[in-house]
């Protein structure tokens, strides 16, 4: 019977000393090499005091909260940073008291801030929306250094010549 309560001290020191080192370890490592290089914690550019500065294709981008960002004819300017210099996360923070996050290690791109967006408002229709259109984002830093506000408009410039056209035509009649 001694023995066999030897053979379980044994077993149990084993097992609580594999269980608390290499896990604790493998973590540590693993995160450190997860984030790009030249990709800011938006709470240290604060610290330093370094501003951002918003990639201005947002604001002619004409995208529907509700629809897809791959909708987007403009598949280029969603790979750009939404930032300068990139960030591993942004709050955007709508008027009405909306937060959303975009995030990535690599650093924060259009299309990330679009589909934390679109996450919020795919399920929504046309209708129920009273600002269907991104308008662009705004930085505040008065107000907060890590968020940046989100505009919103009524409706997107026109794609095609045909409404300008049905315009013209409009005028002619009223005079």
């Amino acid at each position: 019977m001694s023995a066999e309560t030897s053979d379980l001290t044994k077993v149990d020191s084993a097992i609580s000393g594999l269980s608390s080192s290499p896990p604790t370890e493998k973590k540590g490592h693993r995160r450190a090499s997860s984030s790009a290089a030249g990709v800011y914690n938006v709470n240290d550019l604060e610290k330093e005091g370094k501003e951002l500065q918003i990639a201005k294709e947002t604001q002619k981008l004409n995208w529907k909260l509700n629809t897809s960002p791959a909708t987007l004819d403009d598949k280029e300017a969603l790979k750009k940073f939404l930032t300068t210099p990139p960030v591993k996360k942004i709050d955007l923070h709508f008027p009405l008291g909306l937060e959303v996050t975009a995030r990535n290690l690599k650093g924060v791109t259009i299309k990330d801030a679009l589909d934390a967006i679109h996450k919020q408002f795919k399920k929504k229709a046309d209708d129920e929306l009273e600002l269907p259109v991104l308008a662009g984002f705004e930085w505040d830093k008065e107000e907060s250094w890590t968020r940046l506000i989100v505009h919103q408009k009524k409706e997107g410039a026109p794609s095609s010549s045909g409404g300008k056209k049905k315009d013209k035509k409009k005028e002619t009649y009223d005079e």
